[in-house]
């Protein structure tokens, strides 16, 4: 075996080797561990899969012939889960066809290492798979820590509760209608859960105050969208919320703030959060009024397309909210 301390694993990591080859298994395993890893196998699919929910492996290498459950199978299944999406896939190709390659990649393969295996290729591939879901943990740990801000700023505001989590749902319903790309659909979730995540740099005698703003007051109200993407710029790494949060006030007509925008010129990840906020806030109680009927606020989106929002935004939102019966659901939610 080749030298691998060059190779060695950067952190602790458990990497989960399925094959029905036990010889294949038993190499692999000669592979790794000297190398850092800690190797768990499975001779089937379904011994995989369950290993995979149990133990939740940081990275898989996947034979693409097994009994049961093949290894294109179990990629997908992984690839599907929420809560594993993120995990590094290396699909073993020995005698594979170009149309067992396709369905791999289709279904979420992040690499393909050749059989018989050349070890330092093998190494070097997952160790760089695994620096890479480290980073990504990372930041999905950031993400997990602004949203639970954002949260806090939210229930500041006894008016709003809930109000993120309608408007990041509304939110990716109106784009994916809008046909967005998944990560922009991501991005869209994110911008949606965090927009006014910039509140926490009000004070609540304005947040709250129950009449109308002074000039100064609502000065204040209007640098929320700087100081929320000031706040979510870490997670540029994806396809992040900083557009949405930054540009969710902007007008279509260029009256919005705080750069008045106009147009496409607003990224579209903040035209749809727009209609998607505007709604909410209508149909919700506000310490200055009443909420609105939903019916009344469905009118006012339409009233204000092409010039306070997107007019394919209103349109998608109008497509999915204003029939009768998601009407009566959305009043029944709020």
């Amino acid at each position: 075996m080749p030298q691998i301390d060059s190779l060695r694993a950067l952190s602790p990591a458990t990497v989960l080797v399925a094959d029905d080859e036990p010889a294949a298994r038993k190499l692999l395993r000669r592979i790794l561990e000297p190398a850092g890893y800690r190797v768990t196998e499975a001779a089937t699919g379904r011994e995989a899969l369950a290993l995979a929910e149990a133990e939740r492996p940081d990275l898989l290498i996947l034979d693409i012939t097994m009994p049961e459950i093949d290894g294109i199978d179990i990629c997908r299944r992984i690839k599907s889960d929420p809560a594993t999406h993120l995990t590094p896939v290396i699909h073993i190709t020995g005698l594979t066809t170009r149309e067992q390659r396709l369905r791999a990649l289709a279904a979420g393969s992040d690499e393909f290492v050749g059989k018989p295996f050349d070890i330092e290729e093998l190494l070097v591939r997952v160790r760089s798979l695994l620096r890479t879901k480290r980073l990504t943990d990372h930041l999905v740990s950031i993400e997990a820590v602004v949203v639970a801000l954002a949260r806090t700023v939210e229930a500041r505001d006894n008016y709003t509760e809930k109000h993120l989590r309608r408007v990041a749902d509304r939110s990716v319903e109106v784009a994916r209608r809008m046909g967005m790309s998944d990560r922009e659909v991501e991005g869209v979730r994110l911008g949606g859960l965090l927009h006014d995540l910039g509140k926490i740099a009000v004070p609540d005698s304005v947040l709250l105050k129950p009449g109308s703003l002074d000039r100064t007051e609502f000065a204040l109200v209007r640098k929320h969208p700087e100081a929320g993407a000031e706040i979510v710029r870490p997670l540029r790494a994806f396809d992040g919320p900083e557009p949405a949060v930054l540009h969710h006030h902007e007008h279509f007509d260029g009256t919005g703030y705080p750069y008045g925008l106009r147009g496409e010129a607003i990224p579209l990840a903040a035209r749809v959060v727009a209609v998607a906020d505007a709604f909410d806030a209508m149909t919700t109680d506000r310490p200055y009024r009443a909420a609105l009927a939903p019916a009344v606020a469905f009118q006012r989106l339409e009233d204000g397309r092409g010039e306070q929002w997107d007019p394919d935004a209103v349109d998608s939102f109008l497509i999915a909210y204003a029939g009768s019966s998601e009407a009566q659901e959305v009043a029944e939610g709020l």
